[in-house]
């Protein structure tokens, strides 16, 4: 069976005023009920993930990634997915750009006025990329909570892979377009960069690289290496931020094809008929006849007369939604054995192999320019909720109370708090079958916290 994600862009949330708010939060719900719709007649029934691009907030406020939290819990359960089954990547309105010092004004500015080197420099200084990301700080406290960590060495993010058949699997690759953003950027001028330790995106047989992007291609300065390294690296390319919904197949050599994916916006400020309210149900699958990735578009988008979202035939394949993308990286892993089925009397017996598969979604952590790898999680069931609600619902104080309750902090480390410390505390304590403790404890905090609200 495919892999079935709901993909949302740019939805906004923080941006409604006037009446802007009722009619945003009706989308919103209609949405959820047309994705629940749609989903329940694919094969399964149920989606495997959320595809998010970027701009999930309007200013990168905390209430506003609170309200977006709401949202996607809501919308993964009318669908069938597990509520922390997200990977998302930040646009240029989910930085705080209050949060931006002089000193990284200065960096700033010092990197769009030069380049690639100037951009290197800085971020192989951890100071002045700390300076660049303090404006991430709620963003990158709401995607850690996801397992979508921002790489605070300027590097590509990857933690999510998916089996689509034996052998056969797709890696979403996150990248961080926004590092550079503090307002006015043009994609006629660009000012951008990806750099080099972001783009250079790893080759592996038998999986396919499908890259999660705010910004499209022609936004950067060295648009020229990122289009090479994407050409021959990835095989879908999905963006956000232009609000304009189109798709383009290129066939970068004999037996390699591109899918360059742009969404529309789940959410732009008005509807019209230029821009309206979008989104997409994506399934992607196995190609057996060519070895290759099939990738089947639902778009979606708003009526104004009807009030709600139905099929757009118009955009993103519109009647001809499935595209049959030539693949490299599968023909160089073993093929899968074709099924096999025996005969016994006037009936035909399938074995194991001939039975719809169901794919899998495994987390495989990122290394670090270093090479050092990522610490595994947990296999306990309830564990990964249990870190989602964690780091999200959690404030930082309440995180504290857990951890110094239940043991998890020794007297001698001196060691600098910080969410990749939280976090490998957090999975000490599962693994010694504390997860149900952790669970009470955060479900009394909160409830203490929403008693003393009232």
């Amino acid at each position: 069976m495919p892999a079935v994600f709901v993909h949302v862009s740019d939805i906004h949330f923080g941006q409604e005023t006037d009446d802007r708010i009722h009619i945003h939060d009706d989308v919103k719900q209609q949405l959820i009920a047309d994705a629940k719709e749609v989903i329940s007649g694919l094969p399964g029934g149920v989606a495997h993930g959320i595809l998010v691009t970027g701009d999930i907030t309007q200013s990168g406020k905390r209430a506003e990634y609170d309200e977006a939290g709401q949202w996607l819990d809501n919308l993964a359960a009318n669908i069938g997915v597990e509520i922390h089954r997200v990977q998302m990547v930040p646009g240029n309105h989910d930085l705080d750009r209050t949060k931006l010092s002089f000193a990284g004004q200065q960096i700033l500015n010092h990197i769009r006025a030069g380049g690639t080197a100037e951009y290197e420099k800085i971020m192989s200084n951890p100071t002045d990329r700390a300076a660049l990301f303090a404006r991430f700080e709620d963003y990158g406290r709401f995607s850690f909570a996801y397992n979508c960590p921002l790489n605070d060495e300027g590097a590509y993010a990857s933690e999510m892979e998916v089996s689509l058949a034996p052998g056969r699997a797709i890696r979403f690759i996150r990248f961080n377009s926004s590092l550079l953003c503090y307002g006015g950027e043009k994609d006629e001028h660009p000012e951008l960069i990806l750099g080099a330790r972001q783009f250079t995106i790893p080759r592996t047989p038998g999986v396919e690289n499908i890259v999660l992007v705010h910004h499209p291609l022609h936004w950067y300065k060295d648009q020229g290496e990122v289009r090479d390294y994407i050409r021959s690296r990835a095989r879908v390319f999905i963006s956000g931020h232009e609000h304009n919904p189109k798709v383009a197949v290129e066939n970068v050599e004999p037996g390699s094809d591109l899918m360059m994916l742009a969404a529309g916006a789940t959410v732009p400020f008005k509807s019209n008929d230029e821009y309206t309210f979008t989104y997409n149900i994506i399934e992607f699958d196995w190609d057996e006849e060519i070895d290759g990735l099939s990738v089947t578009m639902h778009p979606r988008a708003w009526s104004a007369k009807r009030t709600c979202f139905e099929a757009d035939d118009e955009r993103l394949g519109g009647k001809h939604p499935n595209f049959r993308l030539a693949c490299t990286s599968f023909p160089k892993a073993a093929r899968p054995e074709a099924p096999t089925h025996r005969h016994h009397a006037d009936e035909t017996v399938f074995e194991e192999s001939l039975r719809p598969v169901e794919p899998t979604i495994e987390m495989v952590p990122t290394e670090s320019l270093d090479g050092e790898p990522s610490t595994m999680a947990p296999n306990e069931e309830g564990y990964e909720t249990a870190r989602l609600r964690f780091f999200r619902d959690l404030l930082e104080g309440e995180r504290l109370r857990i951890l110094v309750a239940l043991d998890a902090l020794l007297d001698a480390s001196d060691e600098q708090m910080s969410q990749g410390l939280e976090r490998r505390l957090l999975d000490m304590l599962v693994k010694e079958g504390k997860l149900s403790e952790v669970e009470q404890m955060m479900d009394q905090l909160i409830g203490e916290r929403k008693d003393g609200a009232r």
